[in-house]
């Protein structure tokens, strides 16, 4: 009978990087974020590009995604894309037009999304299939497309977006939380099938974030009230979230994998 050593064992682990890069420096990657021509997408899309990565801005407004690119640091190097993202033919389309003008896709960022509220007993079966169509399916669609091309070249960095009401239930939030609480789920999988083929999938849970639509929907007093009850005692602004994003997309977060990082002042820690 052999027996293994303490020697075979050490060499039998595998070795991680001798170093880790904590620049978040993309020079050279290529980044797609879809929902990018306004709101928290455009944050994490210019965040990218300040950073060096070359964007590809997908958004169901084609216009707005082209203007949105052209209005990005070192436009040059970027580019625009009309996609809608409950429609598989479209996202095939555009994941293709993506990989054909860029040559590859490092970076996938799925923040494209929709916010139909309604008291539970009031939602409409409309609203729910559609809400769950863009948040969840939407996001399913473009990672699969999205990833396939990073699996076959061995690397990549998918963050999807999700939110505090992933964690928690919030009146009049039921197709909300839902589809974000899915999407959740949903990363969870990705990332136990692709960790091992060079490819994390992590997901970013913000609070109320103060773009223009987040001012208008909750500059009122259920929007006062609610920004008591976070512990920091305010929403997030547009950057705090793609601070979050940059890390989970950056070479230092290689271990991170399946994980999601809340940035929501500490809202669901009650």
């Amino acid at each position: 009978m052999t027996t293994s050593t303490t020697t075979d064992f050490a060499a039998a682990l595998r070795p991680g990087p001798d170093t880790v890069d904590l620049t978040n420096d993309f020079t050279g990657r290529t980044a797609v974020v879809t929902g990018g021509a306004s709101g928290i997408g455009n944050a994490i899309a210019r965040a990218l590009a300040g950073r060096g990565a070359r964007v590809a801005i997908v958004d169901v407004r084609a216009d707005g995604a082209t203007t949105a690119a052209a209005d990005l640091p070192a436009a040059g190097l970027h580019a625009g894309f009309g996609c809608d993202v409950t429609d598989e033919t479209s996202v095939a389309r555009t994941v293709a037009d993506v990989v054909a003008h860029f040559g590859r896709v490092d970076v996938l960022v799925n923040c494209a999304g929709i916010a139909a509220l309604a008291p539970a007993d009031e939602l409409s079966a409309e609203t729910w299939s559609r809400t769950i169509d863009v948040n969840l399916t939407g996001t399913f669609r473009v990672a699969q497309a999205v990833g396939r091309h990073m699996l076959a070249a061995g690397y990549g960095r998918v963050v999807n977006i999700a939110s505090q009401a992933a964690h928690v239930g919030i009146d009049g939030h039921a197709a909300y939380c839902a589809s974000k609480a899915g999407v959740i789920g949903l990363t969870r999988v990705l990332a136990l099938e692709w960790g091992g083929r060079g490819v994390t999938v992590n997901t970013v849970s913000p609070t109320v974030v103060l773009t223009d639509l987040g001012r208008a929907a909750w500059a009122n007093e259920n929007g006062i009230r609610h920004q008591d009850e976070i512990p920091t005692g305010r929403f997030a602004t547009p950057d705090e979230i793609a601070a979050a994003v940059l890390f989970l997309a950056g070479e230092s977060s290689a271990m991170v994998n399946g994980a999601d990082l809340r940035v929501d002042g500490g809202f669901t820690i009650r």
